[in-house]
């Protein structure tokens, strides 16, 4: 008797062109929001306006950054990697309500989460079978 799964739902993958790519696709919006976790931990002032301006208090920027930071963790875990895309984009999506809330503009502060969710999980679809076993084929 064979102990292998079905190769499609397999996700011991050969180091291929398109995991490659996944990783690299994967790390853009890995680096942006490592970079957010960093300058909410550090608090520099521009978090402390920004907390202001958005309405939240000033103390919950370090809370903020270590759930981020969690969710982070979970999405470079392979294991674990859709359930951090999961809650990264419900992250993302608080995001995007808050600054329509306030009247931020459109594609450079409201709508750019989305763009950060779109290459998260476009990285997650490249190197991951189980997540283009579930979609299937993109035309």
């Amino acid at each position: 008797m064979e102990a292998t799964l079905d190769p499609v739902l397999s996700t011991a993958e050969p180091r291929s062109q398109r995991s490659w790519a996944g990783r690299i696709l994967s790390g853009i919006p890995v680096a942006f929001l490592i970079f957010d976790v960093a300058i909410k931990l550090v608090h520099i002032s521009a978090v402390t306006e920004a907390s202001q301006r958005l309405g939240f208090p000033d103390e919950l920027s370090r809370t903020i950054a270590v759930i981020l930071l969690a969710c982070l963790a979970l999405y470079l875990v392979p294991r674990t990697a859709v359930l951090g895309a999961v809650l990264l984009t419900g992250y993302l999506g608080g995001a995007v309500a808050v600054h329509a809330r306030i009247g931020d503009p459109l594609l450079s502060h409201t709508v750019f989460p989305i763009f950060v969710a779109i290459l998260l999980w476009g990285g997650l679809y490249l190197r991951d079978a189980r997540v283009r076993a579930a979609v299937g084929p993109v035309r």
